[in-house]
C-alpha cells in the first residue's frame, strides 16, 4: 500500500516485530509510521482501511480486540481480516504439520484459538460491523497461495460499519 502511495501506519504489540518492520521499510525506502504497543493506548485516530492479517488467533480477548479495531475505522471505512479456520484439517496441517516440519516455531499456533467464520461474524457484529462473504485462502503447488472457495485452512473477510 505504501508503494502505491497510501499513508500507512503499522502497529504491533511486540517491539521486536516493529524493529524488523522498520528496518524492512527503511531498506525499501517506504515511509511507513510504525508503533509498538497496545492499539487502544496509542491514540492513533481513525483510518479508511484497517487490516488485521493473521493476528486475531493470537489474541486472548478477541471481542475487545475487534472492538478496538472497529473504533479505529473511519466512517465508510473498510476492515480486512484473515485468520486460520478451526477445522480438523487446519489442526493437522497448520499446527501439527507446520510445526513438525519446522515451517513455524513450535507453540506458534494453538488450534483452540483459531476462529471459525461464524464466530468471527459474531465478533464483528458485536463491534457494530457487518462481515462480507468469506473467501478461503488455499495453497497448491501450481498456484501457491490463492483465493478459493475452500476455507478449511484459512480465510479472509471484509467488514464494514453495520
Amino acid at each position: 500500500l505504501a508503494r502505491l502511495g497510501a499513508q500507512v501506519t503499522g502497529v504491533d504489540a511486540a517491539a521486536e516485530s516493529i524493529a524488523v518492520a522498520v528496518r524492512h521499510a527503511a531498506g525499501s525506502g517506504l515511509p511507513i509510521a510504525y508503533h509498538a504497543g497496545e492499539l487502544a493506548a496509542l491514540g492513533l485516530g481513525q483510518f479508511d482501511l484497517v487490516t488485521n492479517m493473521e493476528v486475531i488467533e493470537h489474541v486472548a480477548d478477541k471481542a475487545l480486540f475487534v472492538s478496538q479495531l472497529a473504533s479505529h475505522l473511519a466512517d465508510g471505512g473498510l476492515m480486512v481480516l484473515s485468520t486460520p479456520n478451526r477445522t480438523a484439517r487446519s489442526r493437522v496441517l497448520l499446527v501439527e504439520g507446520a510445526e513438525a516440519l519446522g515451517m513455524v516455531p513450535r507453540g506458534t499456533h494453538h488450534w483452540d484459538d483459531f476462529v471459525t467464520p461464524d464466530e468471527l461474524a459474531d465478533l464483528l457484529a458485536g463491534a457494530g460491523l457487518t462481515m462480507g462473504t468469506p473467501q478461503g485462502i488455499a495453497w497448491t503447488p501450481a498456484k501457491g497461495l490463492h483465493l478459493s472457495t475452500d476455507m478449511a485452512l484459512n480465510y479472509i473477510v471484509t467488514a464494514t460499519a453495520a
